[in-house]
């Protein structure tokens, strides 16, 4: 059998595609999508605008812990924003609903896996007509 495609545990065969553990039949694949996920913003921001609150308040008390506590939430904030990746997703559209086949930081990778589908489908299309 014929392996048009398989990378970093994903594979598409003229069959399925094949995804963490997910298998998903060509013949039930209506569409493919690639969404982009973009950072989220307000938890980075409301930890770290509640720590900023924590150590002017802190400060003002003269209280050491409430500065230092309220300086490691800003801190926390900060790291939240700092490690957050901007995600690439595959969705996979059938009959049944839309479903996440694939999630990675690299968007080449996942636009590369839905190209495969789309050519998987044509094939398999053309092999039948």
């Amino acid at each position: 059998m014929e392996t048009p495609f398989n990378d970093r545990g994903v594979s598409v065969t003229r069959n399925a595609l094949s995804s963490a553990g997910q298998v998903f039949p060509l013949r039930d694949i209506v569409d493919v999508q690639v969404v982009t996920v973009q950072r989220n913003r307000l938890v980075p921001l409301a930890i770290s605008v509640a720590g900023l609150i924590g150590a002017i308040a802190g400060g003002l008390l003269h209280s050491p812990a409430g500065l230092v506590c309220g300086v490691m939430l800003i801190v926390v904030g900060w790291l939240t924003w700092v490690s957050q990746d901007v995600t690439h997703r595959l969705m996979v559209k059938t009959p049944d609903g839309e479903r996440e086949a694939l999630m990675s930081t690299d968007r080449e990778f996942v636009e590369r896996v839905g190209e495969a589908v789309h050519r998987a489908k044509a094939a398999a299309a053309a092999a039948k007509a």
